[in-house]
């Protein structure tokens, strides 16, 4: 029996109107699951970098912990531990769950572009292995000082690595980076403040 014309045009609509519902929604799906980044994406360098360079803020922060009983200064210490700590964990997954490991045959911060990495060897604010053994073996309020001389330049670092990542597309990098961003810029201050409550400047000459 022939269908009516109107069922007929039914038949026809669904079918259209279900394959244009899925195409919508695969493409809201790629607009919330952006592709992985790249090996030599500026996502993947910033993962394995900052996860670097957190490390040694966290290695930093534990050491004064136990070097002074300065309340104030303990308290900043906890605060960039854990914090940080927790970000490495984020980055690691990312890794992860992009299926690119933790490590790469890129050298360090060339995702930053050529011309950071062509006129600094290592990440940017990062304390050396000298200043590292400088403050293990100091107390107190000189432990105070040079962490705060060292945490500085080390978050001002952080800034710059992270307003390279800042615009990425990938959400969750991109909401990291504004993160860090406006965490170490407060963070910043109030160390140069801390500093100045202890009569100190920020560099030792």
């Amino acid at each position: 029996m022939r269908l009516p014309a109107v069922l007929r045009r039914r038949r026809v609509l669904v079918p259209a109107t279900a394959a244009l519902a899925f195409a919508v929604a695969v493409l809201g799906l790629g607009l919330l699951y952006p592709r992985p980044p790249a090996d030599a994406s500026v996502e993947a360098g910033f993962a394995r970098d900052m996860q670097a360079h957190h490390a040694q803020a966290v290695q930093m922060a534990l050491i004064v912990r136990d070097r002074t009983s300065d309340r104030e200064v303990r308290t900043l210490a906890y605060d960039i531990a854990t914090t940080q700590q927790q970000q490495i964990g984020q980055m690691y997954a990312w890794l992860d769950m992009w299926g690119l490991s933790q490590a790469s045959l890129q050298p360090r911060m060339a995702w930053m572009g050529q011309s950071h990495h062509s006129t600094n060897k290592a990440m940017p604010g990062m304390a050396t292995t000298a200043q590292i053994k400088e403050l293990e073996q100091a107390d107190g309020k000189d432990a105070e000082v040079l962490f705060l001389r060292l945490m500085i330049p080390h978050h001002q670092g952080g800034v710059q690595m992270a307003q390279a990542a800042v615009q990425s597309e990938q959400p969750q990098v991109s909401r990291m980076a504004g993160a860090i961003l406006a965490a170490q810029k407060a963070e910043i201050d109030l160390m140069r403040r801390m500093l100045a409550a202890r009569g100190a400047s920020e560099t030792s000459a």
